[in-house]
């Protein structure tokens, strides 16, 4: 029994329950996060290749058209972000570019995963730092310390290792992903140089509300003339087995997810935090993909990956570094 008046002491001390709360919750973010990721990762894989769905262009046009469905409910109707409006003919130009360039990473990347592995997949893309740096150079002119730079080193070496001992080296996957690779990391510093003033700073949010149904109006056009009679096709694997709507419709909601779990990550932890979480990422979609598809491994394949992470978290490292005041 407390005294009359007085308050009865939280079991965890001051602030105990809402800092375990806040744990808990920061927990599940990143959860939720890590199993978005993975998972439309491992389905995209399933559904281009072993399930036999060849059509990677009609499978990112999905995609981009439940992410600007689900991106307009969360902010217009669930109010997930304030949102931020377009105030130019200019920035909806700028918008538009990234767009057409992020379209161009994602069917890249899916086209490469109906030839490569996942694990594979994965430690090509863990080379996006390399091709950031590169990009951020040649357009910016911004140079980073020659401690930075070095760390580049085992990234690439890494993967040319990987490369060497991969056992289900494909040619063309490993172009689309290495294209992929830099589509990504050339979006990134294209989005630091055309929406860089204040009055065109967007969060990710209100920017994928915008870039995905520009994507999809590049895409439809993309996938009449390439894929040909896919809605057709997709329509005649219904009729066999409805098994195919459920799938996609799932994988493209879950691309959604990776989208909104990836903005909620950062803003209850921060960018490093994401970071360093996204390099162990990789690692852990790499072992699943392997119980799961059971692809063929080799220690030089694996020996390399590992050199290209630690590449990676060594650059993580020094941009910190670099970056402190």
């Amino acid at each position: 029994m407390t005294a009359k008046g007085g308050a009865t002491p939280s079991p965890g001390g001051a602030g105990g329950p809402s800092v375990g709360n806040g744990r808990f919750f920061t927990v599940g973010l990143v959860t939720a996060w890590y199993s978005s990721n993975i998972g439309v990762l491992l389905l995209n894989k399933y559904l281009l290749s072993n399930y036999g769905f060849k059509y990677p262009i009609f499978l990112t046009m999905c995609h981009m058209s439940a992410c600007a469905l689900l991106s307009y409910a969360a902010i217009a109707w669930l109010r997930v972000v304030p949102m931020q409006l377009v105030r130019s003919r200019v920035q909806l130009a700028k918008i538009a570019a990234l767009s057409l360039v992020f379209c161009g990473s994602v069917v890249s990347g899916n086209v490469s995963l109906r030839y490569l592995p996942v694990s594979f997949n994965q430690a090509v893309g863990a080379t996006t730092p390399f091709f950031t740096a590169v990009f951020a150079y040649i357009m910016t002119v911004k140079r980073e310390s020659w401690v930075t730079y070095l760390t580049l080193v085992p990234v690439v070496t890494g993967v040319i290792i990987a490369s060497g001992g991969e056992p289900s080296f494909h040619l063309f996957g490993f172009i689309m992903c290495i294209g992929a690779t830099a589509a990504r990391a050339l979006k990134t510093v294209l989005q630091g140089i055309l929406l860089s003033s204040e009055g065109e700073k967007l969060n990710s949010m209100n920017l994928l509300l915008y870039m995905a149904p520009i994507a999809v109006i590049f895409l439809l056009p993309a996938t009449i003339f390439m894929e040909d009679n896919v809605v057709g096709i997709t329509i005649q694997l219904a009729k066999k087995d409805f098994t195919i709507v459920w799938l996609l419709l799932f994988n493209s909601c879950l691309a959604y997810f990776v989208n909104l779990t990836n903005f909620l990550v950062t803003k209850h932890t921060s960018a490093l935090t994401l970071q360093v979480l996204g390099n162990a990422k990789g690692a852990v979609a790499v072992v699943v993909s392997i119980m799961i598809f059971k692809n063929p491994v080799s220690i030089t394949g694996m020996l390399g990956y590992t050199l290209t992470v630690i590449g990676v978290i060594l650059y993580s490292e020094s941009k910190k570094r670099s970056n402190k005041p």
